[in-house]
C-alpha cells in the first residue's frame, strides 16, 4: 500500500484495502462497491444510523444487532455485512464513513477513474453534471466520476476538488477576495 493510500486516516485505509483485496479475490468488487455506496448514503441520510455507529455508549452487541438488521433489510450482501461486523467487533464503526471513502478512492484508482468532489450552492441538474464531467474529462485526460454535494453557503458558482487540487469559483470566495482587495486600497 502506498503512502497515498493512507491519507488522513491510515486505519480507515487499511480496513478499506483489506476489504478491497478480499472483494477482488472473490470476484465481488462491483457488489461490494454498490453495497458501500448504499450504506454510505444511508449513513448520510439518517441521524439515527449515524448515532448508532458513533455512540461509544452502545455495546458492541447492540451496535452489531442494530446495524446487521438494517443492513439485512437494505439487501446488503454478506461480504459487506461481515466487514461491518468486523468493524463493530473491533470498535471501529465511527470510522465507517472514512473506510467507505477510502474504498471508493481505491476503486477509482483501480479502474483508472479520476474522482472529482464538486460543491455547488444548489443541486446540479443532470445536464449540468454531465457537462461538468465532460469538461473535467477533457481537462484531466481520463474518465471522471463527479461526486456532487450542496453547500448553500457558497451563494453561487462551484468548488471543484480533484486530488490535492482545488478550483474555487464560488461567489463566496469571489466576495472574500474583493473584500480583501478593497481593504488594501482604503
Amino acid at each position: 500500500m502506498s503512502s497515498g493510500d493512507l491519507g488522513a486516516t491510515g486505519l480507515a485505509a487499511r480496513y478499506a484495502a483489506a476489504l478491497f483485496d478480499l472483494a477482488e479475490e472473490k470476484g465481488h468488487l462491483d457488489r461490494v462497491a454498490e453495497d458501500l455506496g448504499r450504506l454510505g448514503g444511508m449513513v448520510e441520510d439518517s441521524a439515527d444510523l449515524r448515532h448508532l455507529i458513533r455512540s461509544p455508549l452502545l455495546s458492541r452487541e447492540g451496535q452489531h444487532a442494530g446495524l446487521d438488521a438494517v443492513l439485512e433489510k437494505a439487501g446488503i450482501g454478506p461480504l459487506t455485512r461481515n466487514f461491518v461486523g468486523l468493524a463493530t467487533r473491533n470498535r471501529r464503526l465511527a470510522q465507517l464513513p472514512d473506510m467507505i471513502a477510502a474504498f471508493r478512492a481505491r476503486l477509482a484508482r483501480h479502474s483508472g477513474e479520476i474522482a472529482a468532489e464538486v460543491a455547488s450552492a444548489k443541486p446540479l441538474s443532470a445536464t449540468q453534471a454531465d457537462a461538468l464531467a465532460d469538461e473535467l474529462k477533457r481537462a484531466l485526460g481520463g474518465p471522471v466520476v463527479v461526486r456532487a454535494s450542496v453547500d448553500p453557503a457558497l451563494l453561487g458558482g462551484l468548488v471543484v476538488k480533484v486530488g490535492s487540487r482545488m478550483i474555487d469559483s464560488s461567489l463566496r470566495s469571489r466576495l472574500a477576495r474583493m473584500r480583501t482587495a478593497m481593504k488594501g486600497t482604503a
